[in-house]
């Protein structure tokens, strides 16, 4: 697979690796209401957010969503959207690294692009995510008219590109609309909506079991599936169907020749002894009959069109085909468009319109109903004017949000203190949106370790932990399981500002318990008190019954105690990995 290559890759490639895990400061003022959902909006640099973000959140995110600066030489008020292309691929390549280790092994991607770096952004996210876990390149239609003063060619879509996880995935289906019910009738009197389907269904030559003749009841006509076609159910299940018309039964027709012909094979290497099925009476008394259902109405699944003269067809029932799968086109009747978007936004903000390039929300609405469940996470790392979280609020998904610029406090919290108190604009009336909900809102505060490697004078416990468990076991930091002691962690039902009961037992993964002696967690606030591991100290410890692993300030048990009591002692924060 081909790798695209720029100026700067090489530092490109290493810049996640070198961004700092920063503190993440709650601002009370700004948070609205309730707090204990885990929907955060973070404002700050998106690199250096989604690094200090990641040990709360990696694995749990169902979807992401980004819009990110298009790079189209035009500058935004809020955005540099006119940087030099390698400094654009740059800046993506690492964000697109965390943004992964945010999803959910069911978890999927989802890029707005324009079509200058459309290409661009396909060859590193196939590097990154896996050429075999590209889903789709979504056309939206943006337009709804073209303008007559436009030159060239007019660029009606944008895309977007999806990638999941994991290979194979599939997304939600779309909710059945009115416009698509219509085509179900009720011509013949039936208990339920149905509309015509094709007879046949296709592999006849692995089929051929299923490729035989069925005997027309009004015309006396041997009917056979199209070329490489078979029927759709087997013949015992055929039979029956047809004996709803009238009386049928199995006969060897010595059809070899036809029966090859349809399955593409000669006629030595067709499948032998495959009977039709044929009318029982004569054509007149079989004809009467099936003439007394026609007319009756019920008629069986498989039908006779044209007042029954016509050809073979099938029913296929409205409550019986579900939901749809989505197409790789969005139109824009369907999903909104920019002036719709720009609508929204101006009713929002009071007549003014501080974001050129909005998305509607019907798009989000698409897109997080396809990608994720009720109660699923949601991040945007380009949040903008918030739209991507205010659709999540009302769709009942939590979200984290994170945007750099003044418009996170200007534009992202009023708007989302709007949606709380139950704003009535975009997808609310579809999604019934009352209010409720909250978020805490953050900022990024100083670096967890200072440049000598030491930690952050005043680091709060569950950073540290939050930042070991991550480290050592590669998940989300969610909490100790102790029953006495369990804490919360951000996303977890607790806000980081209201971080209460910490436990020195930060958890169990396969088969290794984790500690953490830190900041006087077990109660004594003394220098070395509680933090220094002691056989004194072990007995305080919730116990656990495996291996552990225990991150302190020192230790005062001997090597050959801890092998037979089964720890492995690291020491902080020299120990603790970056």
């Amino acid at each position: 697979m081909p790798n695209l290559e720029w100026a700067g890759k090489a530092e490109a490639v290493q810049a996640a690796k070198g961004a700092p895990y920063r503190l993440l400061v709650a601002d009370e003022r700004l948070s609205y209401g309730d707090l204990s959902l885990g929907n955060a909006i973070v404002q700050g640099d998106n690199l250096d957010a989604l690094k200090s973000l990641l040990p709360y959140y990696a694995g749990r995110v169902r979807c992401v969503y980004i819009d990110p600066p298009y790079n189209t030489h035009s500058a935004f008020e809020h955005y540099d959207d006119s940087v030099e292309h390698s400094t654009w691929l740059s800046l993506m390549y690492p964000r697109l690294e965390l943004l992964r280790e945010f999803l959910a092994e069911d978890g999927s991607i989802w890029i707005s692009i324009d079509d200058r770096e459309y290409a661009s952004l396909k060859l590193i996210c196939d590097e990154i995510f896996g050429l075999d876990c590209f889903v789709s390149n979504i056309s939206w239609q943006r337009n709804y008219s073209a303008r007559h003063d436009s030159k060239g060619i007019v660029n009606e879509v944008e895309h977007i590109l999806v990638y999941s996880r994991k290979p194979d995935w599939q997304p939600n289906k779309l909710p059945r609309t009115a416009e698509m019910n219509k085509k179900y009738k009720n011509p013949d009197n039936d208990t339920r909506l149905w509309r015509t389907d094709n007879a046949y269904a296709p592999n006849a030559l692995t089929h051929q079991g299923m490729v035989y003749a069925i005997q027309h009841p009004f015309t006396g006509e041997m009917l056979y599936p199209s070329l490489s076609s078979c029927w759709r159910y087997q013949q015992s299940d055929m039979l029956a169907i047809m004996r709803g018309w009238c009386e049928y039964e199995l006969k060897d027709l010595h059809d070899e020749a036809k029966r090859a012909e349809i399955c593409g094979v000669s006629p030595e290497e067709v499948r032998p002894g495959v009977m039709g099925i044929v009318l029982s009476r004569s054509l007149e008394e079989s004809r009467k009959q099936a003439q007394a259902v026609y007319k009756r109405g019920q008629w069986p699944k498989f039908f006779f069109t044209k007042g029954g003269k016509g050809g073979i067809a099938r029913k296929t029932y409205l409550d019986s085909v579900g939901d749809v799968p989505p197409t790789n086109f969005w139109p824009y009747a369907e999903v909104g468009h920019t002036d719709e978007a720009k609508k929204e936004i101006l009713k929002l903000f009071e007549g003014k319109a501080p974001f050129a390039t909005p998305k509607p929300e019907r798009l989000l609405r698409r897109v997080i109903a396809l990608a994720t469940n009720p109660g699923d996470f949601v991040l945007d790392s380009f949040l903008g004017s918030g739209t991507t979280a205010a659709v999540a609020q009302k769709m009942g998904r939590q979200y984290i949000g994170v945007e750099i610029g003044e418009h996170a406090t200007t534009h992202v919290v009023p708007r989302m203190k709007k949606v709380v108190d139950g704003e009535a604009g975009g997808i609310s009336k579809e999604e019934n949106w009352t209010g409720g909900g909250g978020f805490v809102f953050y900022r990024l505060g100083e670096a967890l370790f200072v440049e000598d490697g030491s930690l952050q004078k005043g680091a709060p416990f569950y950073a540290l932990a939050a930042h070991i468990w991550h480290a050592e076991t590669d998940t989300a930091y969610v909490g100790c399981k102790d029953e006495k002691t369990a804490s919360g962690a951000i996303g977890e039902g607790r806000p980081l500002y209201g971080h209460v009961g910490e436990s020195s037992f930060l958890g169990e993964h396969k088969g290794v318990g984790y500690y953490l002696l830190y900041n006087g967690v077990l109660g004594d606030k003394r220098p070395q008190g509680g933090n220094v591991l002691t056989r004194k100290v072990l007995r305080m410890l919730p116990p656990y019954d495996g291996p552990k692993i225990i991150f302190g300030e020192s230790c005062r048990i001997q090597d050959e105690g801890l092998k037979e009591l089964k720890i492995t002692f690291r020491q902080t924060p020299s120990a603790v990995k970056r």
